[in-house]
């Protein structure tokens, strides 16, 4: 080939031919991206699908709080009634236990006055019987005496002790019982008042 000679001009169809798979390529890749804002589109549905969710889920939580607080309340209030009635009727057992205790001191006072009045034996053994009731009414109130032997450790949990006494037994002993005590349950409702032997 002459150096001199000119160049003859490239065929237009065979380099567009030349081109193609390039511009094939690029059309295809253009064609399968999506248009833009299309995937903003496409997560919009579901973005608005679980805010709907969570909504339904915050407004369940918030009614099964009312309802929590609600039942709270109800209970609070069932307890205060509760306790008020007892508070107010705590002495009903008891007092309907002490009730025939009444009865019979009134039937003796009323023998008293018939026209056949008791005798001083009868009236004895009346208020013994009397006592004997009473004191069962008081024990099935869990009201038990306190009553120590002589001789018994003195114990200032459930003793008082009014003096000590020169006694021919062992020191802090109870030498003399002057008053019964009472415990209710396991508490002392009256402690016991007591002589208490000297030291030697």
């Amino acid at each position: 080939m002459n150096p001199n000679e000119p160049i003859p001009a490239r065929d237009e169809p065979a380099a567009a031919a030349a081109g193609q798979p390039h511009d094939l390529a690029v059309a295809a890749a253009a064609s399968a991206a999506p248009p833009e804002g299309a995937a903003d589109a496409a997560a919009a549905p579901d973005a608005g699908l679980q805010l709907s969710e969570l909504q339904a889920k915050l407004a369940g939580m918030s009614d099964a709080y009312l309802r929590a607080k609600a039942e709270t309340e109800n209970v609070r209030r069932r307890a205060e009634e509760e306790m008020s009635k007892a508070r107010k009727f705590a002495v009903e057992g008891f007092a309907e236990s002490l009730l025939p205790v009444c009865d019979s001191l009134e039937a003796a006072i009323a023998q008293q006055h018939s026209d056949k009045p008791a005798t001083p034996e009868q009236m004895l053994e009346g208020v013994h019987a009397t006592l004997r009731q009473l004191l069962a009414a008081l024990e099935r109130n869990k009201v038990l005496p306190i009553n120590p032997p002589l001789g018994t450790k003195f114990d200032p949990h459930q003793h008082q002790a009014m003096s000590m006494v020169p006694a021919e037994q062992e020191p802090n002993t109870i030498a003399m019982v002057l008053q019964k005590g009472y415990l209710i349950a396991d508490r002392v409702l009256r402690p016991a008042l007591v002589m208490v032997a000297a030291p030697k």
